[in-house]
C-alpha cells in the first residue's frame, strides 16, 4: 500500500525524521511541514545549522573526490539520507561513469525517495537498513552486485555515527565495517561533537531527541577511535572545513562553529 504521495503506508508522518529534517536544511524537497517545524525551531536557536549541514556535505563531497583521486570506485555510503543535488552519486560518476555506489538508510522516507531519484541508474541503488546491524548491511551490499569486498572501496559514514549510542556500541559497529574492507580502501567519517560548542548548540543538539534518532556528542579522541589502525590521512581528524579545502579563502575564520570532526583512512596492508 501507498500514500497519496507515493510513498509506503507503514510510514509515520507523524513524527519528525532526523533525514527528512536534513534534507531541509540542505535545500531539498523531500520534507513535511512537521520536519520543516523542527528544523525551524532548531534553526532558531542556532542560525548558522543550515550552514553546518551545507558545511557536511562540502566535507563528503572533498573526501570522495580525494578517494576517486585514489582510484576507489565503488561506495558504501550509510546514513546518507535522501540524495541532493551534489550527493555521492553525482560526484563519482560525474568523474568516473563506471563507479557505484550503495545508498543506506534507516528512514523508509529517504530510501523511498532515493529509489525513485535513482530510477534508471544501473549503478547506484537504496537499501534500508540500520547501522547498528552491520553485518546485515554488508550482506546487502553483497547482494545488490554492486559492491565486491575483495576490492578496494570507500566506505562513508558522513553525519551518521552520532546517531548511535554508546550503549549500541558503535566501535564495535565500525571495527565490524572495516573488518569486511580489504587493503587499500577507505573510511570516511564526520560526526557532532561537543567540544569548542557554545550552550546554545549543545541546547539545539538536545531537540535530536524529539526525532528518531537522537544525537550523541562524542570527543575528537573518541571520533579518531572510529578508524581503528588504519591509516589518517592529512589533516587528521579536524574541523570540517579545515579538511583539505578547495581554497583558503572557503576556511570559515570560526571552523568550530559547524560542531563537527571529519577525518579519512586509508587501511594499508600492515593495518588490521
Amino acid at each position: 500500500m501507498q500514500t497519496p504521495d507515493g510513498l509506503p503506508a507503514e510510514i509515520d508522518l507523524s513524527r519528525p525524521s532526523a533525514a527528512r529534517v536534513y534534507d531541509y536544511f540542505l535545500g531539498g524537497a523531500h520534507n513535511f511541514e512537521i520536519d520543516r517545524r523542527l528544523a525551524e525551531q532548531i534553526a532558531s536557536m542556532t542560525p548558522n545549522l543550515a550552514d553546518t549541514m551545507r558545511s557536511g556535505r562540502e566535507f563528503l563531497r572533498r573526501a570522495v573526490r580525494v578517494l576517486l583521486d585514489a582510484g576507489i570506485d565503488q561506495f558504501l555510503d550509510i546514513g546518507s539520507g535522501i540524495p541532493t543535488v551534489g550527493n555521492v552519486h553525482e560526484v563519482a560518476q560525474a568523474a568516473d561513469p563506471q563507479a557505484r555506489i550503495v545508498y543506506v538508510d534507516i528512514d523508509p522516507v529517504a530510501v523511498a525517495h532515493s529509489r525513485e531519484l535513482l530510477a534508471g541508474n544501473d549503478r547506484a541503488v537504496a537499501v534500508h537498513a540500520d547501522l547498528r546491524e552491520p553485518k546485515l548491511i554488508l550482506d546487502e551490499a553483497r547482494a545488490s552486485g554492486l559492491i565486491d569486498f575483495d576490492r578496494p572501496l570507500g566506505i562513508l559514514l558522513a553525519g551518521v555515527v552520532h546517531f548511535v549510542p554508546d550503549a549500541d556500541r558503535p566501535a564495535d559497529i565500525l571495527a565490524t565495517l572495516r573488518a569486511a574492507a580489504a587493503p587499500g580502501s577507505f573510511l570516511v567519517v564526520s560526526h557532532s561533537t561537543f567540544e569548542d560548542q557554545p550552550q546554545e548548540m549543545l541546547d539545539a543538539q538536545r531537540l535530536s531527541a524529539r526525532t528518531d534518532t537522537e544525537i550523541t556528542l562524542r570527543s575528537r579522541a573518541e571520533i579518531t577511535g572510529f578508524f581503528g589502525d588504519w591509516t589518517l590521512l592529512e589533516p587528521g581528524v579536524v574541523h570540517m572545513p579545515l579538511w583539505r579545502p578547495d581554497s583558503p579563502s572557503d576556511v570559515d575564520e570560526h571552523p568550530e562553529r559547524f560542531g563537527a570532526f571529519g577525518g579519512v583512512a586509508r587501511y594499508d596492508r600492515t593495518a588490521g
